[in-house]
């Protein structure tokens, strides 16, 4: 069940939830050079892995207690797909976790916006499994062979409590900061996890486009 466009209206909030500081760091130093946002826009660190991320989304819709908030989980993430980069774009058409999926609104104008706004960089669509801890070696193959093109450990909890909060657009956008042929050991103190936070701070004016999308009445 498609749980999008949902029920956004005029000055509909945002909510952009990512794990780690250095997300929110390229998050919110794009926010001054991408524009008008179409709403309010709370970009949360909700700390990592499936449970603090349902914790902290819960307590932000709780707090904000506006039923129109759409909810986009955003980061790094580890590719799954073989020809990855460190750098290329996830959007999730859905997140999965044992015993439950989400599909994710405006999946096809989210890739085509985040092509648009980092020129160069391959956008990948397709499943984004979740799991509650960093994946190694023969683990990323058995993820790959159920059909998830990548993994990370808070999107798919992300979404699930975001529309446990009630009906509301969902999507997931995650860079890739390592991939099959290119594994790395720490963020940030490599070139390939330099390049994903470049990346990710360029998003927004997409992460803006699919959200003003949300805001067009329905046919």
């Amino acid at each position: 069940m498609d749980h999008g466009p949902g029920p956004a209206g005029p000055a509909s909030p945002l909510l952009i939830a990512c794990a780690l500081g250095i997300e929110q760091f390229a998050l919110r130093s794009g926010l001054g050079r991408a524009g008008d946002a179409p709403g309010p826009v709370t970009v949360l660190r909700t700390g990592m892995g499936p449970k603090a991320a349902e914790a902290a989304v819960s307590r932000a819709l709780g707090a904000e207690g506006d039923p129109r908030t759409a909810v986009l989980a955003a980061g790094f993430c580890a590719g799954l797909s073989l020809g990855m980069h460190p750098g290329d774009l996830v959007v999730a058409v859905e997140t999965r976790e044992p015993g439950s999926s989400t599909v994710c609104a405006g999946t096809g104008l989210l890739a085509e916006a985040l092509a648009r706004a980092v020129p160069g960089r391959t956008v990948h669509t397709g499943p984004l499994t979740g799991s509650a801890h960093v994946v190694r070696g023969h683990e990323r193959a058995e993820l790959r062979a159920t059909g998830a093109i990548a993994v990370d450990m808070e999107s798919a909890a992300t979404l699930r409590t975001a529309l446990r909060s009630g009906p509301r657009p969902v999507a997931a956008v995650r860079v890739v900061v390592d991939a099959p042929e290119h594994e790395l050991v720490r963020i940030g103190t490599i070139s390939g996890g330099i390049s994903a936070f470049r990346v990710l701070r360029a998003v927004l004016p997409a992460f803006y486009e699919w959200h003003r999308s949300l805001l067009l009445p329905r046919r």
